[in-house]
């Protein structure tokens, strides 16, 4: 679809954008400390501009120094890809507005401060959902598009940057730039999954998707081995939308979880009242995540859902964002925060995942918050795009010092030498000898990094 026809298109103006005052002005704050969701690393910034519209984002751009700009949303990466420090970051909350919304095709445009919390909460009651959405509500568009964030519905739906038409990109040497299939389609898939290196997004039209209701069909089941996961997988790829496990990282090569599935239910006939949880007022001290904890944690989750395996109608924030109920429960970790290691190990090489599985348990530092997925065939839509086809687990552990930066390193041998790849969005501390293996064609994306932007990550990675 072309830019002009987009606009001539049966677009309105949301009310959010109609009541908007003019009156606000882009702000910047003195050094500061921002943390990423993992509260580690802990770094400081030169400055953090805030801008309230769109129209004050090239002036940002062009009195900055080259290489000195970050944008930012709801800083929900885990490590340092959302971090600039010793620099400036530009904050997009601000830039949170609905642009239009086409009804005939389901194409929503936002500014990219828009939050997919945001978005569910306005369209799911009009019988629109999102087309992919992590394990939390509280991205941003920009993130979500930054990151190429991806689903429990991997398998068939592909990323969310597969669902993005077309982006308006502000550029510090080429302006605003309209990119899509026609028009700069390499800066489209450059900025899909470009951690927000390419420029600051000014909107995005994004595909939403019709859906019944709040509700999902959901299904549950226990498993013992990675053989039975894959099985289900396999199983559920053609009859469930999405699906994910729960597994016991304490298990070791001797695999136990709980498989996930659903699809959205028809009209349940009963009325949905969003839950708001409870909210982690501190952080709490550091002795109450230890490997016993952990460990009676994870078997009475496991004892517990295996008692209540089958299907059943629950809500779909329970079924998506089961950690969303508690507000702030990174602070679960302690003030040292916690690092989430995220892989996918191609299924050529299931040694290397129960290698993966065994060095966890025998650190005693296990995860309960244990996940693995597997990733369908979908073409990857940005050049930086982590998902690729295997098995992808995802665990966080407290962050422990050395201790645990060496269980990190001997997690990333295994990945190394089974040829697969680490999410730059859920990392700290990865190698540049580990980002060239997962990423070996990173080089052709240099061109296209907007000379005002770089990150902790992306100087960290490259050696920059």
């Amino acid at each position: 679809m072309k830019f002009s026809e987009v606009v001539s298109s049966h677009f309105y103006m949301s009310s959010q954008s109609a009541v908007s005052l003019r009156k606000q002005t882009a702000a910047t704050s003195p050094t500061t400390r921002i943390l990423s969701w993992g509260c580690y690393p802990k770094t400081a910034h030169q400055h953090v501009h805030k801008p309230a519209w769109n129209d004050q984002v090239p002036e940002i751009l062009q009195a900055a120094v080259p290489g000195s700009l970050l944008p930012y949303g709801l800083g929900r990466s885990y490590g340092d890809s959302c971090l600039n420090a010793g620099r400036e970051l530009i904050d997009c909350r601000r830039l949170n507005r609905f642009l239009g919304f086409d009804e005939s095709t389901g194409i929503l445009r936002c500014e990219s401060g828009v939050s997919l919390s945001d978005i569910v909460d306005v369209f799911l009651p009009k019988g629109w959902f999102l087309p992919v959405t992590p394990g939390t509500r509280f991205v941003t568009v920009g993130g979500a598009i930054a990151n190429d964030v991806h689903g429990k519905n991997h398998h068939g739906a592909g990323t969310f940057g597969a669902h993005v038409s077309q982006i308006g990109l502000h550029r510090s040497n080429d302006g605003l730039v309209i990119c899509n299939a026609e028009y700069n389609p390499d800066m489209l898939r450059a900025t899909v999954g470009g951690l927000g290196l390419t420029g600051v997004i000014a909107w995005a039209d994004i595909h939403l998707k019709r859906v019944a209701g709040p509700w999902i069909d959901a299904e549950s089941v226990p498993f013992d081995s990675l053989n039975t996961f894959l099985e289900l997988s396999r199983e559920s790829n053609d009859r469930f939308e999405y699906s994910v496990a729960w597994l016991d990282c304490f298990a070791g090569r001797n695999l136990r979880g709980i498989f996930f599935r659903g699809n959205h239910a028809v009209d349940h006939g009963k009325e949905f009242q969003p839950k708001r949880g409870p909210m982690l007022p501190f952080a709490l001290p550091g002795w109450t995540l230890n490997r016993y904890s952990v460990k009676a944690f994870n078997t009475a989750y496991y004892t517990i859902h295996a008692a209540r395996k089958g299907a059943g109608v629950v809500a779909y924030d329970s079924f998506f964002y089961p950690l969303d109920a508690i507000r702030q429960w990174n602070l679960i970790y302690g003030r040292q925060g916690f690092l989430q290691y995220q892989c996918v190990i191609p299924e050529t090489n299931l040694e290397a995942f129960e290698e993966l599985l065994d060095r966890i348990a025998h650190s005693g530092m296990g995860s309960f918050l244990g996940v693995v997925k597997q990733f369908g065939s979908a073409p990857a839509a940005g050049m930086l795009s982590f998902p690729r086809p295997g098995l992808t687990i995802a665990l966080d552990f407290a962050m422990r010092g050395e201790r645990t930066l060496q269980l990190m390193q001997s997690l990333d041998e295994v990945v190394l030498h089974s040829g697969g790849a680490l999410y730059p969005a859920k990392d700290a501390r990865m190698s540049p000898a580990l980002f060239e293996a997962s990423f070996p064609r990173w080089r052709s994306f240099v061109p296209y990094i907007d000379p005002k932007m770089s990150s902790s990550f992306w100087r960290r990675v490259t050696e920059a």
